[in-house]
């Protein structure tokens, strides 16, 4: 039946004269961008597209080790952008979702995939993106670039390296950007230097891309003036595709960005991607909690034996237990308030259960 080996592979940590691990961050995967990115520079804006949009993608690679540097590079290029998607450096026959990423009954699902095994260039032929990349060189010669070539035409187990895809850019390229990578390329320029200049352009470029959306989002929050101590703040106010698509004649991405292109067209694909999802989600929680948090400061700068004269033990044993609420939740740090708003909460807690009769107060206050 042969031989089970059971072994623990050690960690540096495991070593007393180690130092501990260094925290990954961002900026981790972003050192090799411009390295991974060399044979691709002309199609670097599509590939963002790509990425940015949740699309399908799959990046056929010579080795393990060129497959993970791609698919990680791919994955910060939106930074500062949240990666919401899901992605898989090294994927092999032997992963569990093999025969999920593999089915041709259902469309593929947004994920970046790395592969090397060429099994998957006829199993996987039918993905809309496919990037194929061949060995690294890590001398100062240009590469050469890829070709953009239809999904069609890959079929044979030789096939050269390209991005395969039926997709069509909305943006237009940098050309002043290629050409300084290029020239840098020519004349050696380090790597480091080539990487700070792709990450500055990909950064440049995600934030003149979500800047609107992030007016426009704050434009939904209730004005401060709306919140008011004893009623239930105002609701956030709904995204509008529609609204939000014509404030960018004036508030567009052109403000900050050269390029020219249908970044009408970008944004309403970018409305069905899981990153507009993730985003959304992310940025009304915060300003959901921040709406909390302007509540009960709304509520400490109000005067409470004022609000405490006309109204029952109900109303009154309401507000201690939905000011304690409050309180437990900005002292888990949840909630955006300052330490003297919560002294003053808690303070407020107790003047209320202190006008209570003394069989309330023994409820709300149990030895």
């Amino acid at each position: 039946m042969g031989v089970v080996v059971q072994v623990r592979i050690p960690s540096r940590v495991d070593k007393p004269e180690s130092s501990p691990p260094k925290q990954c961050d961002q900026e981790v995967g972003a050192e090799v961008e411009a390295e991974c990115f060399r044979p691709v520079l002309t199609h670097v804006q599509t590939l963002w597209e790509l990425v940015l949009l949740g699309e399908p993608l799959l990046v056929l690679a010579p080795s393990p080790d060129v497959s993970s540097e791609m698919v990680l590079a791919l994955t910060s290029c939106l930074q500062p952008l949240r990666f919401c998607c899901d992605f898989r450096p090294y994927f092999t026959i032997h992963d569990s979702e093999f025969k999920e990423f593999t089915t041709r009954t259902q469309a593929p699902p947004n994920v970046v995939l790395g592969v090397t095994n060429p099994f998957f260039i006829k199993t996987l032929q039918h993905w809309p993106h496919i990037l194929r990349v061949g060995e690294a060189k890590m001398s100062g010669d240009l590469p050469k670039q890829v070709k953009l070539k239809k999904p069609s035409r890959l079929k044979t187990l030789d096939t050269k390296p390209g991005l395969y895809t039926a997709y069509t850019a909305h943006l237009h390229r940098d050309k002043a950007l290629l050409k300084r990578l290029f020239k840098g390329v020519q004349k050696k320029r380090p790597s480091d230097v080539q990487s700070a200049l792709l990450r500055r352009h990909l950064l440049e470029l995600t934030q003149s891309f979500i800047i609107p959306l992030e007016h426009y989002m704050a434009s939904l929050m209730p004005l401060q003036k709306s919140i008011t101590p004893w009623k239930t703040p105002p609701q956030i106010r709904p995204f509008s595709q529609d609204d939000f698509l014509r404030s960018l004649e004036h508030a567009g991405p052109q403000l900050t960005c050269i390029l020219k292109g249908d970044w009408l067209g970008l944004y309403r694909r970018f409305f069905k991607s899981p990153h507009f999802d993730g985003w959304y989600r992310q940025r009304h929680k915060e300003m959901a909690l921040k709406l909390e948090a302007l509540h009960l400061e709304a509520i400490c700068e109000a005067n409470i034996e004022t609000w405490m004269k006309d109204k029952s033990e109900v109303e009154v044993v309401d507000l201690v237990l939905k000011l304690r609420e409050k309180l437990v939740r900005a002292q888990g740090h949840q909630l955006p308030v300052k330490e003297a708003t919560l002294q003053r909460a808690q303070l407020y807690i107790e003047t209320v259960i202190g006008s209570l009769p003394k069989d309330l107060q023994a409820v709300l206050c149990p030895p």
